[in-house]
């Protein structure tokens, strides 16, 4: 076999193995070190030491070193534990009833608040497996004793729960950036409005869904309606904290004043002062959180070292010349380029996650957008648009799992991939309005940072 057959025997490979269940990361670290000792292989070893004689050892040394010294990186440890202390800080349950009394004339208040609860929390999280268990806990059973039909409710918390990996402070815009050497704060600025527009697209579908078949949303009974003072006076103590903090971490990263690992400390703070102030700072919440936030950053790190050998073996082979040969070799037209990109992303969304499609397959098609003149910020937005399919896609949607997950046997899987396909819908509309207005993306960086020059 020739080294680029070779490549793509590796990522062929790989593919099966996941399918089959094998820990990413370690798959890609096994696959990138066994094929990696084929291609830097020179002569037999004659002892025992011989055999680690073999520059691949050398390469996953330099990887390991470079993700550990990575300043972008150092943005996840600390966005992730101000995730997790405001998820404990029971926060989230208040500001989710205070949404669904203020928005209770609305058709689908329930839907509505766990949209905007999801949304929030997302800024707040930027974890999509977090932000669905929690509100699969939350919304469902309030939802599920209010009448709402199980389905409907259950794709109202999946598709929510997604907007995580998009609105800032996405963790999934941070490995994107230190994949495609991007900046991280033009990535944030340009997540901003493609988040709001489906989050509105989402709140829009559900009001006009419950408008037309009342019966999946009954409305609240008036007995269960606090006095409107009240409602609103949880409302602002709920809401505006958090808030707040989300604003400062968000506006500082946005207006130049720190960088994202400088706010994302500062965020970490803010959680724990947010949850000093709501008397729910325990030392057992703390260490929680301090084991979660450990255990969420270790899976990534490993996943950047595995990655990075991988693609460096992948292309040594060349297999990233082969594909890119080829997808030149079609004549495309630059939109005829993105549809294709774009296709096969959703289509790997099918069996894959977000951070296997991320971290070998996107960096595929990077090298090729200069050739194509796509600007990397807009095909990143289309990227992080697309990948919400990647949690909404049966057989491997995995905010479905995770939903199931914490309710068992309230709802069978079926009822929850049914409840799902509505809003693949809206993604895919999502990303044809982009595409038709391109300044829904890049607006916003080029106001703050001035217009991107290749």
């Amino acid at each position: 076999m020739t080294d680029p057959q070779v490549a793509i025997l590796m990522l062929s490979l790989f593919i099966v193995l996941v399918l089959l269940g094998f820990p990413i990361a370690f798959t890609l670290l096994a696959m990138g070190v066994g094929f990696g000792y084929y291609a830097y292989y020179q002569s037999a070893p004659e002892s025992i030491a011989d055999i680690f004689n073999n520059n691949i050892f050398y390469l996953l040394n330099q990887n390991t070193y470079s993700v550990m010294e990575n300043d972008t990186l150092v943005a996840i440890p600390l966005f992730l534990f101000m995730g997790y202390v405001v998820e404990r800080a029971n926060i989230v349950d208040r500001l989710f009833f205070s949404l669904y009394m203020a928005a209770r004339n609305l058709p689908g208040s329930l839907a509505i608040a766990a949209l905007l609860t999801c949304a929030v929390f997302s800024t707040a999280s930027g974890i999509v497996g977090a932000v669905v268990t929690l509100m699969g806990l939350l919304a469902y059973p309030a939802m599920a004793n209010a009448g709402y039909q199980r389905s409907f409710a259950s794709g109202v918390i999946c598709a929510g729960g997604t907007l995580g990996i998009l609105i800032p402070p996405s963790i999934m815009l941070i490995v994107y950036a230190a994949i495609a050497e991007l900046s991280p704060l033009r990535l944030y600025a340009a997540a901003v409005f493609p988040g709001l527009l489906l989050a509105g697209l989402y709140i829009v579908y559900v009001m006009v869904r419950v408008w037309i078949n009342p019966a999946l949303a009954p409305k609240p009974q008036e007995d269960d309606i606090p006095p409107k003072r009240q409602v609103y006076m949880d409302l602002l103590i709920s809401f505006v904290p958090l808030t707040v903090l989300i604003m400062l971490v968000l506006g500082s990263i946005l207006g130049g004043l720190a960088t994202p690992a400088e706010a994302a400390a500062m965020g970490a703070l803010g959680g724990l002062v947010l949850a000093v102030l709501y008397r729910s700072l325990t030392w057992d919440k703390v260490k929680q959180s301090v084991f979660l936030t450990a255990k969420a950053t270790a899976m990534v790190c490993w996943l950047f070292v595995g990655s990075w050998t991988f693609a460096s073996i992948f292309s040594y082979l060349g297999g990233h010349d082969v594909i890119e040969h080829w997808v030149v070799g079609m004549n495309l037209q630059p939109w005829q380029f993105l549809v294709l990109a774009q296709l096969i992303i959703f289509l790997l969304g099918w069996p894959l996650e977000w951070s296997e499609i991320l971290i070998i397959f996107v960096p595929i098609f990077l090298p090729m957008l200069e050739t194509f003149g796509v600007n990397p910020y807009f095909f990143a937005m289309l990227v992080a648009l697309n990948l919400q399919t990647s949690f909404l896609t049966p057989p491997m949607a995995m905010s479905a799992y995770y939903l199931k997950g914490v309710l068992k046997n309230q709802i069978q899987l079926m009822e929850i991939f049914k409840g799902l396909m509505p809003y693949l819908a809206i993604v895919i509309l999502c990303m044809v309005l982009m595409y038709q207005f391109p300044g829904i993306a890049l607006w916003l960086p080029d106001y703050l940072f001035g217009v991107w020059v290749p």
